[in-house]
């Protein structure tokens, strides 16, 4: 007979209901007014099943942050202007939602929202950082390898560095959610992309 395997099997499903409840709770209240109780209890756990699987409420908010990213595909149909520009607005709309947690009205129309709570909860604990760095290095990787792709096929110059490429793409986005609070949207997302590939283009398809 085989041998038991240490502890109980994660719940599947009881992480999916967390993580519901979670955003739910999260873009309902606000960073300033998630709790763990208010999670355990619409998601019907105990408070101690959720802290098995995300000992903070930061983690539990990265976690949400990882889900709604990973619902985002990085489209590659070989249009990269036009492949950005929509992964770009996907982001734009995500950031948007973030920056409107917990706010009825026109309320602090300039705040940055859940991601300026998690921007400042990496700086002051070295663990979720640590997670943040992870969870936007894994996504942004996907973006990068888009690029590169594009690059091997002659889309882009083949000088072209695709990670400080993208850094200049989402570098500008969080600027403007973080530190400008102006709009981000499609029109943004456009202006932006053209910009950025001015100069990455081949140079028969500069503009």
């Amino acid at each position: 007979m085989a041998a038991a395997q240490p502890g109980r099997p994660r719940d599947a499903d009881a992480d999916a209901r967390i993580l519901r409840a979670a955003l739910d709770q999260l873009m309902a209240h606000g960073y300033a007014g998630f709790t763990v109780d208010r999670v355990a209890e619409q998601a019907g756990v105990a408070k101690t099943t959720l802290y098995r699987r995300w000992p903070t409420r930061d983690h539990l908010a990265i976690a949400v942050v990882a889900r709604m990213q990973d619902a985002v595909a990085v489209p590659d149909t070989g249009d990269i202007a036009a492949d950005l520009t929509d992964y770009l607005e996907q982001i734009a709309l995500g950031l948007h939602r973030m920056r409107r947690a917990g706010r009825h009205g026109d309320e602090d129309p300039l705040s940055s929202g859940v991601v300026g709570e998690l921007v400042a909860a990496a700086a002051r604990h070295p663990d979720t950082g640590e997670l943040v760095r992870d969870l936007f290095a894994r996504r942004n990787g996907l973006a990068i390898g888009l690029l590169e792709r594009a690059r091997r096929r002659g889309a882009l110059r083949p000088d072209t560095d695709p990670e400080l490429l993208f850094d200049q793409l989402a570098g500008a986005l969080y600027y403007r959610l973080l530190i400008t609070g102006r709009p981000i949207d499609r029109a943004y997302a456009e202006r932006l992309v053209r910009s950025a590939l001015d100069g990455a283009l081949p140079h028969q398809e500069n503009r």
